[in-house]
């Protein structure tokens, strides 16, 4: 990230300008044992620290905690100036999936090691968040939830075409990629083209992505791992077959077809199947967006283990309070009486196995017509892989989806797409590429 930070001279001249000093933070500074600053892009960090009874406050009234709250396309931005300028740098911050990796894998120059917080945990800890947060031997980044991904369906729907809505039947509908393209022409021959079995295929690029082996970048090239191709071959196959309602993902129609209020181009209603959704996507997405469908909806495993979404807790290398930010860290990825009184409230998959055992099977969800979709979820995090996160994702796979929407909607052939992918990666982020056949 050096090459964020201005150089030492200009810095020197528009220093007042900048507002990069180079002197002590003076809110780290100032009452340094009592006040933690602590800056994210959502609400979530902010309502488990103010949690009645349980959240941090509560616990620590003896520690002053900072919040502040910045958009996500902004909070990138100011996180670089703080931490490369070490003026203004939060004590602790979140860090969300897209970028982690920017962050974790230059650790050593910018964070704060927490190992010993680990070393602490480690027997009562999901491993995966721990893996994306490690870098060269070193923990800098822990999180308190694991998010598999999920089928979620309309149980009306299910009866109509596979004659159940049980899940454990519905799930043998769905089990696989190969049964999934069935149950999608099954679909869409029985409602006469009136029922999607997805709104987007973009929704399946996760589910692609967990089936992936390989790194977009290794040993210094860029990989297009046979899954990723696989993926851009299911778009076509989706929309050429019209399996799915072609609007994009995390758009007006895309939640629409949540509450059946889709149309197509005729003005016509048409309904979606299914959805796939991270497990927080259930309390944040469906429900938000289901209106009169509540209720009428089931989760299943799917075709493919996957996992999407989550927060972790980094802390400032140059924190003037390290004691402190690792004790909010260690309580809010690991307290047993935190994470059980917070998975009761919001329904988080916490990565605290020990309360996931210990609650797992006292859930019912009235959403999804009673169904204890969290236990089923814990063990989906079970199978998730090793991790394959890396800081340069982001930028290359918005880069792969233009690729992949060309080639699916026809405005370019395969290796058309292809070929125009590697030139931009190569333009873009410098990397030379090859296809892994």
């Amino acid at each position: 990230m050096k090459k964020y930070c201005l150089a030492a001279g200009l810095c020197a001249v528009v220093l007042s300008f900048l507002g990069c000093k180079e002197k002590s933070n003076s809110s780290q500074s100032e009452n340094s044992e009592k006040k933690i600053v602590v800056w994210s892009y959502s609400n979530e960090l902010g309502n488990m620290i103010d949690a009645p009874s349980f959240g941090y406050k509560a616990t620590h009234p003896d520690v002053q905690v900072d919040y502040s709250l910045t958009p996500v396309d902004q909070f990138t931005s100011k996180l670089d100036r703080s931490l490369n300028c070490a003026s203004g740098a939060p004590d602790l911050f979140a860090l969300d999936v897209s970028f982690v990796r920017k962050y974790i894998e230059e650790g050593e120059e910018l964070l704060l090691p927490l190992d010993d917080i680990y070393d602490q945990i480690k027997d009562k800890m999901d491993s995966y968040p721990v893996q994306v947060g490690s870098h060269d031997g070193h923990v800098y980044g822990l999180s308190w939830q694991v998010f598999p991904g999920a089928v979620f369906y309309r149980r009306s729907l299910a009866k109509r075409f596979f004659g159940t809505d049980d899940p454990e039947m519905v799930q043998q509908h769905l089990k696989d990629i190969r049964s999934f393209l069935d149950s999608a022409k099954l679909i869409n021959e029985k409602s006469y083209g009136t029922v999607y079995i997805v709104s987007s295929s973009q929704d399946l690029f996760m589910p692609y992505k967990g089936l992936r082996k390989v790194h977009w970048i290794t040993n210094g090239n860029l990989y297009i791992d046979p899954a990723m191709q696989s993926y851009m071959e299911m778009c076509r196959t989706m929309h050429v077959n019209h399996y799915s309602a072609g609007v994009q993902q995390w758009s007006e129609g895309w939640f629409a077809g949540m509450n059946d209020t889709l149309t197509d181009e005729s003005g016509k209603n048409v309904q979606i199947f299914c959805y796939f959704l991270p497990a927080w996507g259930l309390h944040s997405v469906l429900k938000e967006n289901a209106g009169n469908t509540a209720g009428d909806w089931a989760m299943v495993a799917g075709p493919v283990q996957y996992d999407c979404g989550r927060t972790w807790l980094a802390a400032y290398k140059g924190t003037k309070n390290p004691d402190a930010v690792k004790e909010m860290i260690r309580y809010l990825v690991s307290d047993d009486d935190f994470c059980t009184e917070y998975a009761k409230l919001t329904g988080d998959i916490v990565a605290n196995i020990h309360t996931q055992d210990k609650i797992k099977n006292t859930f019912t969800e009235p959403f999804l017509g009673g169904q204890n979709h969290y236990a089923e979820l814990c063990e989906m995090s079970k199978n998730t892989k090793e991790s394959l996160v890396q800081g340069s994702d982001q930028a290359i796979e918005a880069l792969w989806k233009e690729a992949v929407f060309s080639y699916a909607y026809g405005e370019k052939t395969k290796e058309e797409a292809i070929a125009g992918f590697r030139s931009h990666v190569k333009g873009t982020l410098g990397f030379d590429s090859w296809v892994i056949e």
